[in-house]
């Protein structure tokens, strides 16, 4: 009998979710044949076997957490005992950095002794100078995680109560359904953590005028056309930034980060160089990668790597808002619900349609003037006609 068990899957990450099973007890597969299918804070990936060889016995149900190093198969036949975790088997992607800019590279069989943190921790401790190897790791089998970083990039005079939502006792109380955060859910936490300890965050709001336009159903094609052009006139909010060596990176191309609402929390799937796409490429990619993000089918190189972001939440409600800058970009655009304004024309009273914009700039790396100069190339191509 020998035993498969759960590989790290290049992004550092304590556990994955198993989504279902490809093969059951008693199946004969392949090396490589998918076996099951994990959710972890990136995407949905298939893991593969790593030997071909008859089922014996599979460990863990749809919906289960199932711990990197843990058991998931049984391979009837053999003594052989898979329980090099550190390593990927089969061709597994590169999800490093989606959300956290984690550009640490997976472990090997050569670096067994690799440090495990969760990809935004290893993020906050190079913006914070942390040494990881100082970090005790409170997480499943002691895996360093945002809190543990925070912890100890905190100078020692402050009270531990102040280091953190952790620190702090649970309420006493007995009724609410307690629901652990989960995949989408627990990797937005992780994010939001990174964004509000690392980012000096600015937010300024303004409307475009549409009375120009000829048709008022194409809002977010027509919103990433402008994105592209204020970002070729204004190229420092297409951009990362690296607090560690204080330097930006200028992008000639503009891959959007568009934020997708689904059952399972928020995922954001990468619109790719929007600047060179036609109103009706940007319509047809849009439609996909939503129904891509609903049915969870997205492919782990299509959520990651973005350079700018789009929040068009008013779609559902809302007219401003402050949306949050994920690191290491420098910029996000919220889209309020469009509406009929009273406005002044020309000295008399009218009423237009008007899109209210907020955006939101790292002011680290993006000036005030920038940021307006930004928002205004943006409203003069939204009010345009065409």
């Amino acid at each position: 009998m020998s035993t498969f068990r759960l590989p790290d899957l290049g992004e550092g990450l304590a556990d994955a979710e198993i989504v279902r099973w490809h093969v059951q007890v008693g199946d004969t597969v392949a090396a490589d044949q998918p076996l099951l299918s994990v959710e972890t804070a990136k995407a949905v990936v298939e893991v593969p076997s790593p030997c071909a060889g008859i089922i014996a016995a599979l460990h863990g149900e749809p919906g289960q957490l199932i711990e990197t190093g843990a058991p998931l198969v049984e391979f009837a036949g053999g003594d052989h005992d898979s329980a090099d975790s550190g390593t990927v088997v089969g061709h597994m992607p590169d999800t490093g950095g989606d959300y956290a800019g984690d550009a640490a590279p997976p472990a090997s069989a050569s670096s067994p002794q690799r440090i495990q943190a969760v990809p935004a921790a290893r993020a906050l401790a190079r913006s914070l100078g942390v040494e990881l190897a100082a970090v005790t790791g409170s997480g499943n089998g002691g895996v360093i995680t945002l809190a543990d970083v925070i912890a100890a990039g905190l100078p020692a005079s402050r009270p531990a109560a102040s280091r953190g939502s952790t620190m702090h006792p649970p309420p006493q109380v007995e009724d609410g359904e307690v629901q652990p955060l989960k995949s989408l859910r627990r990797a937005m936490s992780q994010s939001m953590s990174l964004s509000r300890d690392s980012v000096m965050e600015c937010t300024v709001v303004d409307d475009a005028d549409l009375c120009a336009w000829r048709s008022r159903d194409d809002y977010t094609a027509r919103v990433l056309r402008a994105i592209a052009r204020a970002c070729r006139e204004v190229p420092g909010l297409n951009a990362w930034y690296d607090a560690d060596s204080q330097s930006r990176r200028l992008f000639d191309h503009v891959d959007v980060g568009l934020a997708v609402d689904t059952p399972e929390g928020l995922l954001v799937p990468v619109m790719r160089d929007v600047g060179q796409r036609s109103g009706a490429e940007l319509r047809a990619e849009l439609e996909r990668v939503r129904q891509a993000a609903m049915t969870r089918s997205l492919r782990s190189e299509e959520l990651r790597n973005f350079t700018f972001m789009l929040s068009n939440f008013g779609m559902m409600a809302g007219r401003y808002a402050s949306p949050v800058v994920v690191p290491p970009a420098v910029a996000i655009l919220g889209t309020g619900r469009a509406r009929d304004d009273v406005v002044a024309v020309e000295g008399r009273v009218a009423i237009h349609p008007r899109m209210p914009l907020s955006l939101t700039f790292d002011h680290r790396v993006v000036t005030g003037a920038e940021a307006v100069r930004f928002l205004g190339a943006l409203i003069r191509d939204l009010e345009l006609p065409e």
